[in-house]
């Protein structure tokens, strides 16, 4: 089922849902963050991570976003919203919660009190993103504590068990490593705590995709990355996703809205330059390949939505193997008489 949402009176959100579940990795040694940094992303020593995205360039990316982005943002709020909704399901409140990066600045206007929250963390690795957030904070008119931490979601800089709830709207999917940033947060959790978290799939800006390769092709010869690479929902299991489309008057105004988003290109390998007669071909093979009947433009937003929690005694668990006491067969003789 498809509905609606208007966002400025210029965009419109259709969002389409699956449904499922998803639990955080299983337990794993990791490092404190002041340590962890040490011998990181290859250097000298030659055996860290790979980096995929400039973390210093994304920083950029989200002060530039903090002045250009408005006070509302239609894609941003609706996927908050359906993520704070999970909150209706639990009955358990989350008096310390921890938020990171992304869309921070939807899930607190939207939050409404919802998880019983006594003390909100809020946390980017931008300055300026951090202040702006101070700024909508000054106006709000509720009771909530509030804190602001400039941090790395790469190198979480809160104590091990402190936080009742993680979340995180539309910004895991910028980290290096996100096995080991979800780690850190389970690591962050107490016991029975909860991880929520919504990040951006590989079906994101397809469309967008498809336009620069071809008109890239055409005028250069050759492609290269102009987009930065996302998580496919076919190597992971167990998730909810949601796929929003948005319609836009022209490329230009999409272009804008990343950028008002934070949301551009951070890869290290990436061509710093894009040709003027690049990009004109890639708006006018967006037109003519996607346009609608009305003159504007879809672009295509998957969202994979993440929740889990954080091992607990008093948590439900599988019963151990072989202590049944009633086998199948017996079930299938017993239901297989009722419906003869």
């Amino acid at each position: 089922m498809a509905t609606g949402l208007a966002a400025g009176g210029r965009r419109l959100l259709l969002p389409l849902h699956l449904r499922a579940a998803h639990l955080l990795p299983p337990q794993s040694h990791l490092s404190s963050s002041a340590s962890a940094a040490e011998g990181m992303d290859g250097g000298d020593r030659g055996g860290g991570r790979v980096k995929i995205f400039d973390r210093e360039l994304k920083r950029r990316q989200r002060d530039r976003a903090a002045w250009a982005m408005g006070k509302t943002d239609a894609l941003a709020d609706a996927v908050a919203d359906n993520l704070l909704d999970r909150l209706e399901d639990c009955r358990k409140a989350f008096p310390s919660a921890l938020c990171l990066g992304g869309s921070a600045g939807a899930i607190r206007r939207l939050l409404r009190g919802r998880g019983g929250i006594e003390k909100l963390i809020m946390m980017d690795m931008s300055a300026d993103m951090v202040r702006k957030w101070q700024e909508m904070e000054n106006a709000t008119d509720d009771s909530l504590e509030t804190h602001f931490v400039v941090g790395d979601e790469e190198y979480l800089p809160i104590k091990e068990s402190s936080q009742d709830m993680i979340i995180s709207c539309l910004g895991l999917h910028w980290t290096n490593d996100l096995p080991g940033a979800m780690i850190q947060c389970r690591l962050a959790l107490k016991p029975d705590g909860l991880f929520l978290a919504a990040i951006l799939g590989g079906e994101t800006l397809k469309e967008l995709r498809i336009a620069c390769t071809i008109a890239q092709m055409e005028r250069e010869g050759g492609i290269s990355p102009r987009m930065s690479p996302l998580a496919q929902v076919r190597f992971v299991s167990g998730v909810d996703v949601d796929r929003y489309t948005v319609k836009y008057n022209s490329a230009l105004e999409l272009v804008e809205h990343l950028r008002a988003m934070g949301e551009t290109n951070a890869l290290f390998q990436r061509n710093p330059i894009l040709k003027k007669d690049t990009a004109l071909a890639t708006a006018a093979i967006y037109q003519s390949m996607f346009g609608l009947e009305d003159g504007t433009i879809p672009a295509t937003f998957q969202v994979i939505y993440m929740t889990g929690w954080k091992e607990h005694p008093s948590q439900q668990k599988a019963k151990r193997r072989g202590s049944a006491t009633v086998s199948f067969s017996d079930l299938q003789k017993q239901f297989g008489s009722n419906q003869s």
